[in-house]
């Protein structure tokens, strides 16, 4: 649905995108990654026909970003990171500027607009001026007019920045509700919203890309091992001596008050855990994977890329 390939971007001597290919699934939500100036603005801008590019080529929704620019306009929403609102206009009437510059069809004006204002949860606020209403409602009237013409492909630059936590909780269920029917890439710094809203990622740094794809396939193509976090009522050294002589575990050791269990990725060990558990009668209260959060997997990436 969104496929880059060699995508390059240079403002003079300056490379601000390097060779950039990546791909992203019809009607997925994926994150876009990388440190301040790493390009992901410059890639949503090129993506959205909003920017040229130097070189490579662009593909949304099937169509070519150079060689189809009016058909992909149509097709893509797009919300800057600076939403661009009229705050002397109601929410209603800046929402229909924008669906005739997008070219909705006048007798699909009003139902593009009701749709809108429902899925955006701006019912309270349609007759209100922008001005006048909170930050919060502003990002979602910048979300509105992404969707107003019901497109295909959603691309949204910092959705939930400046916005208080339960504001941020709020667009976050917007966006996963948009899910399937649309097909969204996001930019984000909050590492968190990426593993709350995201079925994968984009990491790119200094124009570099350095990894792409599910969450699952990005920390499984970095860990060399896989293990599991136990927590037991009886945790000792001789519980520990005996999770160290079960066959197929490479490492046992404690971390704080559990213990950390470790083999070859090759294999799953947690059913001989849990039968070893009930035999010993250990009391396991807790299993959990010692897969990386995002935070170590972005830091990881970032800082090396990841061999595949």
């Amino acid at each position: 649905m969104i496929e880059t390939e060699h995508l390059i971007k240079k403002y003079g001597n300056l490379v601000a995108i390097k060779d950039l290919n990546f791909r992203v699934e019809e009607g997925k939500i994926w994150g876009l990654l990388g440190p301040n100036a790493a390009g992901k603005t410059t890639t949503m801008r090129i993506l959205t026909g909003f920017l040229p590019a130097t070189d490579g080529r662009a593909v949304v929704a099937g169509y070519d970003v150079f060689e189809q620019p009016a058909i992909v306009k149509q097709t893509t929403g797009y919300l800057p990171e600076n939403v661009p609102l009229y705050p002397e206009m109601t929410v209603e009437a800046y929402l229909g500027f924008v669906a005739e510059i997008k070219n909705v069809p006048p007798k699909r004006k009003k139902a593009a607009i009701d749709r809108a204002v429902e899925i955006a949860g701006l019912q309270a606020v349609r007759k209100r001026l922008i001005k006048n209403i909170s930050r919060g409602f502003k990002q979602r009237v910048g979300i509105a007019q992404a969707l107003i013409h019901n497109p295909r492909v959603i691309i949204l630059d910092e959705p939930t920045i400046g916005l208080d936590p339960a504001q941020i909780v709020e667009i976050r269920q917007l966006i996963k509700s948009l899910k399937g029917e649309h097909t969204i890439m996001l930019s984000t710094h909050i590492l968190a919203e990426v593993t709350q809203v995201c079925d994968g990622v984009v990491i790119i740094n200094e124009g570099n890309l350095m990894a792409s794809g599910s969450l699952q396939e990005l920390s499984t193509a970095y860990k060399e091992k896989d293990g599991v976090y136990i927590r037991l009522k009886k945790c000792n050294h001789e519980v520990l001596s005996i999770f160290r002589q079960l066959p197929g575990i490479d490492s046992a050791f404690f971390e704080g008050m559990e213990i950390k269990l470790e083999w070859d990725r090759s294999k799953d060990m947690r059913e001989q855990i849990v039968r070893l558990c009930l035999e010993k009668e250990l009391g396991l209260l807790e299993m959990r994977s010692t897969a990386m959060n995002i935070e170590e997997l972005y830091l990881r990436i970032v800082s090396g890329g990841i061999e595949q």
